[in-house]
């Protein structure tokens, strides 16, 4: 049983395939073409960040519309088969409103005529605009982007972090940060790929005699005789004429109005359990006749082969490396040990101590101020003492 075990592991090894992978080394400029230049104003730049230790393509400058493309050697797809995509980003610094997402693209796509408007099979990665912070995983479904409609946030430090999404050939799927799960399900249930299965009875109509209000006035409950009685202002009891006023000028005093603590307001009667509700009224629910099941929702309909970043950036400075697409995920996971498992703890170990550093210098600056502050202000009184000591 145990060598069978280890026989399909072999086989699987053997049969798993790798479509990409960049970790951009040397000639990475030849194998990445740029878009539309007047569509594309930021540039990419060879860069670890600040305290990485892997270099990957580094955004540039600010406020920029971002346009990268690379193509595998050979067109590939994914019927009956896992599609594996993977890389890992970083921002040195805190986006309020931008991307850090790729996208993979039909082999139709070619890279001199890269633009923002060509086709897309998957756009996957972190997104945010201000407070909306989420994962983008969007299908090009016949011709539509459906959009994920789960939004599960990404990692907000500015460390390198790994985004993982595994599309399998049952119409799963599985989204992984780090190598961990953050988010799987159904194709189906998780994207409007399809018409609702679904869908209310237009012929079932609410009866009239549906009562669907939970509460009523209570009958018993009668309205006081003196409810009324307090009128909604009254004359201000502590005003008094100023001394000024003048009668044939300014006419008649009047004490101003002021809000009565007395008025007791709109009278209401007492709520109670209405003995007829029943219930929200909802139509009844029938197939669908514009269902149509659709068992290939995992599947590229065209040949696969190239992998882009397109995006939008405020504040630039994003680290894209180590890119995979592949098949397997043993395959993939084996791949991120070999790079970003290797460099993570130094990483952090790095930004903590840059982190408490810069600590370390505000709260320099902010004691040296203070000691400023109050130095001047010392200064300030003993000139002062010696004017009262002059006029003396």
């Amino acid at each position: 049983m145990k060598a069978f075990a280890v026989l399909a592991l072999f086989i699987a090894a053997v049969s798993a395939e790798v479509y990409f992978k960049e970790t951009f080394g040397d000639g990475w400029e030849k194998r990445w073409v740029k878009g539309d230049k007047e569509a594309y104003k930021g540039d990419f730049k060879l860069s670890a960040g600040k305290h990485g230790t892997d270099k990957g393509i580094m955004t540039t400058p600010d406020a920029s519309f971002f346009g990268i493309v690379a193509t595998a050697e050979k067109e590939f797809g994914n019927e009956d088969k896992k599609l594996v995509l993977s890389y890992s980003v970083k921002s040195d610094q805190a986006l309020t409103c931008g991307g850090n997402y790729i996208k993979l693209h039909p082999a139709s796509v070619k890279p001199a005529e890269y633009t923002r408007d060509v086709p897309y099979f998957i756009m996957f990665g972190p997104d945010q605009c201000g407070s909306d912070k989420k994962i983008h995983t969007i299908f090009n479904y016949s011709g539509e982007a459906k959009l994920w409609k789960k939004t599960p946030r990404p990692e907000a430090d500015k460390l390198t972090h790994v985004y993982t999404l595994i599309v399998n050939p049952d119409n799963t799927y599985e989204v992984q940060v780090d190598q961990k799960k953050v988010e799987s399900g159904s194709l189906e249930e998780d994207w409007d790929f399809l018409a609702p299965k679904v869908i209310d009875d237009p012929e079932d109509k609410k009866p009239e005699d549906w009562v669907d209000s939970e509460m009523m006035d209570d009958a018993e409950d009668k309205k006081p005789e003196d409810w009324d009685k307090a009128p909604e202002t009254i004359a201000d009891p502590e005003a008094s004429q100023p001394d000024d006023w003048d009668e044939e000028e300014d006419g008649k005093w009047e004490a101003p109005m002021i809000p009565n603590p007395d008025f007791k307001g709109e009278w209401k009667a007492k709520q109670i359990k209405n003995p007829a509700y029943k219930g929200v009224w909802a139509p009844k629910q029938i197939e669908n006749p514009a269902y149509k099941p659709d068992v290939n929702l995992y599947l590229s309909r065209e040949p696969l082969q190239s992998v882009s970043i397109d995006l939008w950036q405020v504040e630039a400075g994003s680290v894209f490396d180590n890119f995979i697409i592949a098949d397997n995920l043993d395959e993939v996971n084996a791949f991120i040990d070999s790079t970003w498992a290797k460099s993570k703890d130094a990483e952090k170990t790095a930004t903590d101590a840059a982190e408490e550093a810069q600590k370390a210098k505000d709260e320099e600056a902010r004691k040296a101020a203070e000691a400023e502050a109050k130095s001047k202000e010392d200064t300030k009184g003993e000139d002062e003492d010696d004017e009262e000591k002059d006029e003396m």
